[in-house]
């Protein structure tokens, strides 16, 4: 799960060239950038999945390097693996059982790198967020580390599904502040309970942000 000098150098100019690209054509701005951790793994949750653009844009939240979840299959084509591996990206097989994910996870966060999981798991449309899966709560429980909500905002306006060119508009980031986990003792399990409560949190706070970043976005 470890990565090379070399993908992390790659990582860092690439993001430089994103970053540049969506302020200037998106007017991209980012609030709350002091919530996000500057060491320890966490969880960057980002609510209002609207566009695929929401992957690379959560990416200007941090100058750290964000990491994600692929299925298996796009890493083995030499080059698009030797890229998705570059800008954060780690396979999980096809048909692995969850349980490999959630190991390959939890061993990224307790390495102190941070994950992006979308909450919602897939893209919607509309203003409401969706209801969300455990899975980032149930994380950031076993790593015990925080999980920090963004709201995306303007992103379905600049390319919404379907769509083959990206329009020029306003787009918003919002950081809300870090939901912590319970603490819990050495070899003690996670209660599903707790991770209900933090997700149901989480859920509440996203909505929030997402309104707060549709607002400033003009959307």
């Amino acid at each position: 799960a470890d990565l090379s000098l070399a993908s992390r150098a790659f990582y860092r100019a690439l993001r430089i060239f994103v970053t540049g690209f969506f302020r200037l054509w998106l007017r991209l701005e980012v609030h709350g950038r002091d919530n996000v951790p500057e060491e320890g793994g966490f969880v960057l949750a980002p609510g209002g999945h609207r566009s695929i653009l929401d992957t690379p844009i959560v990416a200007i939240a941090t100058p750290r390097m964000l990491r994600y979840m692929g299925a298996e299959k796009y890493f083995d084509a030499a080059g698009l693996g030797w890229f998705l591996r570059s800008v954060g990206g780690f396979p999980v097989e096809r048909h692995a059982t969850d349980r490999e994910a959630v190991r390959r996870s939890e061993e990224i966060l307790i390495q102190g790198d941070p994950l992006v999981v979308f909450p919602e798991s897939t893209r919607f449309e509309g203003p409401i967020v969706q209801p969300i899966k455990d899975g980032a709560a149930f994380l950031a429980c076993r790593a015990g580390v925080p999980l920090v909500p963004i709201g995306i905002g303007g992103a379905e306006r600049a390319l919404p599904k379907g769509a083959k060119f990206l329009r020029p508009t306003r787009t918003t980031l919002v950081i809300g502040e870090p939901i912590w986990p319970p603490s819990r003792g050495e070899g003690e399990r996670v209660k599903r309970s707790q991770v209900r409560a933090m997700s149901e949190e989480l859920h509440e706070t996203l909505q929030i942000l997402f309104d707060e970043a549709q607002i400033k976005a003009g959307a």
